[in-house]
């Protein structure tokens, strides 16, 4: 919401929380078929995109979350040559993708075409891979898109969805990700945003359980800053379709053919690493952890 002095607030009813950017204009906002769609241009944020109230991404940090939902993954597969990206909207994970060469293809799904349209006019750095002849770019529901998805016709899989609320809710349980199972290749796998491991702990261990229960083999959840999310620290949960996830390509990942601003092979190596917490909360399997995080 914004207020009378210009400030633009989401509020974490959940977490007895808020933040705070100080806007200097509202530069569009549309209601499109599925979502309110607001961007505005703050002080020191650069751009600033607000789906239903919500912020989705500023032009100053969004690198942390692209870079960190894209890189992990697939310098974890051997060859990840057919990737998937469900949502994704402002293509910003899309770009990352494609820097990487050994990828053949990549299909974006999402289910809001609006949100593509507003990130070409106003974030025009993370579109800029979209005419990539790798890049196929669909505006339907990425759960049907899953469901009818050939089988092991997938090396990897990113779900870059909003908070499993309203459409996206359903990209947050057992049943799609059964489906995602039987999409992926023999070592395939899959990278989902999964919240704020201070504010969301019920919703990552929901995320282990349901993957488990698909037939997912090995889950690692990532840990990084994201500074206009609630809490302000985030994760992605990675997950093996049928062994053990595979160390990481950390030579490859030391010598990067192109620029990362955040991601590095230190980075990766030190966003596996566990809150003890976390690790007792997962262990525990009830809701004392969840409890602690939020004290």
């Amino acid at each position: 919401m914004l207020d009378e002095k210009d400030w633009f607030t989401e509020i974490a009813d959940e977490a007895g929380s808020a933040f705070s950017l100080r806007v200097r204009r509202r530069l569009h906002q549309e209601q499109s078929r599925f979502q309110t769609i607001e961007v505005y241009e703050t002080e020191r944020f650069g751009n600033l995109m607000v789906i239903d109230g919500f912020t989705m991404l500023s032009s100053r940090e969004n690198f942390l979350y692209h870079e960190m939902l894209a890189h992990p993954v697939l310098l974890t597969h051997p060859q990840p040559r057919r990737v998937a990206i469900i949502g994704g909207g402002d293509c910003g994970t899309l770009r990352e993708v494609l820097r990487h060469h050994e990828v053949e293809s990549a299909v974006q799904i999402d289910i809001d075409e609006r949100v593509t349209r507003v990130a070409e006019e106003f974030f025009p750095e993370l579109t800029e891979s979209n005419d990539d002849p790798r890049a196929t770019l669909l505006f339907e529901d990425g759960i049907r898109w899953m469901r009818e998805a050939p089988a092991e016709s997938l090396d990897v899989i990113i779900i870059d969805s909003t908070d499993p609320v309203g459409h996206a809710e359903g990209l947050f349980s057992t049943a799609f990700y059964q489906d995602c199972h039987r999409a992926l290749a023999p070592g395939g796998l899959l990278i989902q945003q999964s919240e704020s491991p201070l504010y969301h702990l019920e919703i990552i261990r929901g995320i282990y359980a349901d993957l488990r229960q698909a037939g997912f083999c090995d889950q690692a959840t990532l840990f990084f800053p994201q500074t206009i999310y609630p809490s302000g620290w985030w994760s992605a949960t990675m997950t093996s379709r049928d062994r053990p996830l595979p160390p990481f390509r950390a030579e490859t990942a030391d010598a990067l053919p192109f620029p990362t601003r955040y991601y590095t092979a230190e980075i990766h190596r030190a966003a596996l690493a566990q809150p003890a917490f976390f690790k007792q909360a997962l262990a525990a399997g009830s809701d004392q952890g969840s409890d602690q995080a939020e004290a």
